[in-house]
């Protein structure tokens, strides 16, 4: 029985959990093939915004494709296409690593540098201001459930792997401090994304609630974290959970759910 916790593409991209249905091993989490959409930010916000959830403006750019057309003729139709400030990423890397916020058209070709650091894609998106929430599902056995939503309060002004991981470097409001009707609407839209993407048992959604209180996509994560400076535990915690008892119910619930599932479908084929 195992509850796969690992960050990154090690634990996000899908592998590691298909190496465990190919070995019947029963696991807490989505399986290896909705791991491997939910990963990729550029597949994934596809996917979540053919589900008609509304997500920010996106291109996908190889590196061979930014090296070869070059950095000047791609920042002009990047400008013109998403505009200033936009957000930079690396499509496939999990802690926001490779992230950064361009604000101007000279700061774009580093930021490029900087997400293929990262991996092969980079995606460049508009950069959508309001309040930034999250929302943990968490399915116990009983169908999922939304968890109240966790604002984000970066002091820096950006989430990005420093606000992440630096205790007091960002500041987390469960509940968030929205009205209930967009709390509702984030719950709502993190449940959606949760069944457009195939997830299974816990998954976590990263919202920007903008100033008319639309909730919009950034991305979702198969293996949050549940670390001192996470948002999960706190949400958990909000709701009236224990952490341990749900953690308990997952494996529970995993485990009589068996490892063997995937290969008696496959067999039933």
């Amino acid at each position: 029985m195992v509850f796969p916790l690992l960050h990154g593409e090690a634990g996000e991209d899908g592998a590691l959990r298909e190496v465990f249905e190919l070995l019947g091993v029963p696991f807490v989490g989505s399986v290896g093939s909705a791991c491997r959409v939910a990963f990729d930010k550029s597949i994934a916000t596809t996917v979540v915004r053919a589900g008609g959830i509304r997500t920010p403006t996106q291109v996908a750019l190889p590196h061979e494709t930014f090296r070869e057309l070059g950095a000047p003729v791609l920042v002009d139709a990047l400008g013109d296409q998403i505009g200033f400030p936009m957000m930079i990423k690396p499509s496939r890397c999990g802690s926001a690593l490779g992230c950064s916020k361009v604000t101007r058209p000279a700061e774009l070709p580093a930021a490029m540098v900087g997400a293929y650091a990262y991996g092969s894609v980079a995606v460049i998106e508009e950069f959508v201001t309001g309040t930034e929430v999250t929302v943990a599902v968490v399915d116990r056995g009983n169908g999922p459930i939304a968890l109240p939503a966790v604002e984000i309060r970066p002091e820096s002004g950006v989430y990005d792997y420093a606000a992440r991981y630096t205790a007091g470097a960002t500041r987390f409001l469960c509940p968030a401090e929205v009205s209930s009707e967009v709390a509702n609407g984030c719950a709502d839209v993190a449940l959606r994304v949760h069944a457009i993407l195939g997830l299974r048992d816990l998954s976590r959604t990263d919202l920007i609630v903008t100033p008319g209180g639309d909730a919009v996509f950034l991305e979702v994560n198969v293996a949050p974290g549940m670390t001192e400076t996470s948002a999960v535990p706190l949400a958990i915690e909000t709701a009236g959970w224990s952490l341990g008892k749900m953690s308990a119910d997952l494996v529970r619930a995993a485990a009589a759910r068996g490892g063997h599932d995937r290969t008696i479908q496959l067999a039933a084929r």
